[in-house]
Parts: C-alpha cells; sequence; structure tokens
C-alpha cells in the first residue's frame, strides 16, 4: 500500500511471487514514489488496474501507462464519463490528470490475472456507478477501492453516486466473499469483513438488519 496524492489514496502495487509479474492498483499520482516502489522489490510491472474513476485513483494512470509500455484494465464501463473529465479534475483537487482509454472495461464475472495469479472482478456500484472490486480468492484478499472503508463506507455525495446501491453491492458482492477475507481500502488501514460487519457503523450486521 503506497498512499498517494493530497487526498492519502492506497495505491497498491501486488505481484505474483513466481513469476514477479506484477500491477499497480489505482496509481493516482505520486510517480516518482512508485517507481521507487518497482526499484524496490524488483518487480516487472504487466499492468495497471483501476476500480473507480475519480482522480485520486486515476488522474495519472494514462501518464504512467505509457511511461511504463503497459496496458490499463478497467473500471467499468459506466466510469467512462468520470475519466474523460479527469484534467478538469485534477484542476480542482490540484492534481495532474489526463484523460485515457483503457485497453480493457471491465465487468462483473471477469477474470484478471497478474502473472500466475487469477482475480475475480465483481461490480460494485454505488461510490461511482463504474467502480469494481478485485478479489483474490485463494489468499482471501479483496481490494475494494472506495466502496467499504475500516469503519465506514464510500461517499454518496457525489454525481451518480447511489447510497442504496451501495450497501447493495456490500452486502451482495463483499459479503458473500467470506468473513476471513482480508480487505485493501481506497483510504485508511487495511481491516476484515468479519470486523466490519461487527463493528462498522453503516454496513455491520445490526445496523442493515434495523434498516
Amino acid at each position: 500500500m503506497i498512499p498517494v496524492t493530497s487526498l492519502q489514496q492506497n495505491c497498491s502495487l501486488i505481484w505474483c511471487t513466481a513469476t514477479m509479474k506484477a500491477a499497480f492498483v489505482d496509481p493516482g499520482g505520486d510517480l516518482p514514489k512508485l517507481r521507487a516502489a518497482v526499484a524496490q522489490t524488483g518487480v516487472t510491472v504487466e499492468k495497471i488496474l483501476l476500480t473507480h474513476g475519480h482522480i485520486d485513483h486515476c488522474g495519472q494512470a494514462g501518464i504512467f501507462a505509457e511511461e511504463l509500455g503497459v496496458p490499463i484494465e478497467g473500471p467499468h464501463e459506466e466510469d467512462r464519463w468520470l475519466i474523460a473529465t479527469l484534467a478538469e479534475d485534477g484542476a480542482r483537487y490540484g492534481i495532474e490528470g489526463r484523460s485515457f482509454e483503457p485497453s480493457r472495461w471491465l465487468d462483473g464475472g471477469d477474470t484478471l490475472t497478474v502473472g500466475e495469479l487469477s482475480f475475480a472482478v465483481h461490480h460494485c456500484p454505488g461510490h461511482t456507478p463504474g467502480h469494481v472490486v478485485f478479489h483474490h480468492a485463494a489468499s482471501k484478499l479483496a481490494i475494494v477501492g472506495d466502496v467499504l472503508f475500516a469503519g465506514s463506507i464510500g461517499r454518496t455525495d457525489f454525481p451518480r453516486s447511489d447510497h442504496q446501491a451501495l450497501l447493495d453491492s456490500v452486502v451482495r458482492e463483499l459479503w458473500p466473499m467470506g468473513n476471513d477475507t482480508a480487505f485493501i481500502p481506497g483510504h485508511g488501514p487495511a481491516s476484515t469483513f468479519a470486523r466490519e460487519r461487527a463493528s462498522n457503523p453503516f454496513v455491520s450486521d445490526r445496523v442493515l438488519a434495523a434498516a
């Protein structure tokens, strides 16, 4: 986990230990930090993966992909409109942004690979309409972007956000992955689904049962 941009977004560098092939998930900015992580780990970056189209998650993804000569996979095409406005959004947040066209849009039920690792793709709208989540079942790990946080959930006060859709995505797509699944959120510390189901003030089992 490499926090990037003034919004401290968790960019993740993940890799297959058998092949040392790697992917960056949500490289929104601070590219010198990301280059240093590649040098430190000795991995070969083969692709960039994106959970959704907000500036802190993908503002510099196109620039970085071009530099590395690698494809971009994700998010879902419902976030195309956000990617189209990255330059304008970046100016508002003081983050350099540039629009791009992913090599592959993703949808729920798709599979993607990093080296010999295989990740299931889950479409989880709510924070944005095209948000996707990556699940590596073998290691009980999910990379969930801004769907769920330790003790909170993603904001739904943005254009085309939908609070109920976000709650539905958590219950329908995340919880079935299993309570023992650890997750990396888009901001803040990692957690587990068991911990959030027990204590999250927005999506705990107790709160949802009372809704």
